[in-house]
């Protein structure tokens, strides 16, 4: 996007576009709805909040943009290490400890995806195309009572 394609007046859609922009559950919309509000000085305030608050880097690096093109001068801020949903393996032995025995990685991933969409979403949109196999070594590695009995 250029700066000649921004515009002063509101769309009709801008309330859902700021719901869609802190939605937790769908990053690409989170995404797609930060590009059309860097369209609008109005939603400066809006960004600022993506930027401060997303949990998918690609969602925070498109506000940043965005907010550089009307001159703001702002940074995505620094992120702690570790795990970038705090107790995710506890979460994960809760999801394979609640399905049958022998079960697939399959139906683990729908599980979770069924289960805690937030938490799927923050990693799939973080970890991009390498999101599967991480998911998959960290269900091969998880150790439940039931497995470790196996």
């Amino acid at each position: 996007m250029n700066n000649e394609e921004r515009y002063e007046e509101l769309p009709e859609n801008y309330n859902e576009l700021k719901k869609a922009a802190n939605r937790t559950s769908d990053w690409r919309a989170r995404l797609e709805a930060v590009e059309e509000l860097g369209k609008y000085p109005q939603a400066i305030a809006v960004l600022r909040g993506v930027l401060k608050n997303d949990p998918v880097l690609r969602v925070q690096e498109a506000a940043q943009r965005q907010l550089q093109a009307h001159g703001e001068q702002v940074s995505i801020p620094k992120r702690e290490a570790g795990d970038l949903i705090p107790g995710i393996t506890k979460l994960l032995v809760r999801i394979k400890k609640s399905l049958p025995k022998d079960h697939t990685y399959e139906e683990f991933r729908e599980k979770l995806k069924k289960m805690r969409i937030d938490v799927y979403d923050v990693y799939e949109g973080n970890l991009g195309d390498s999101f599967d196999k991480w998911l998959e070594e960290k269900w091969a590695s998880l150790r439940t009572s039931r497995s470790q009995e196996q």
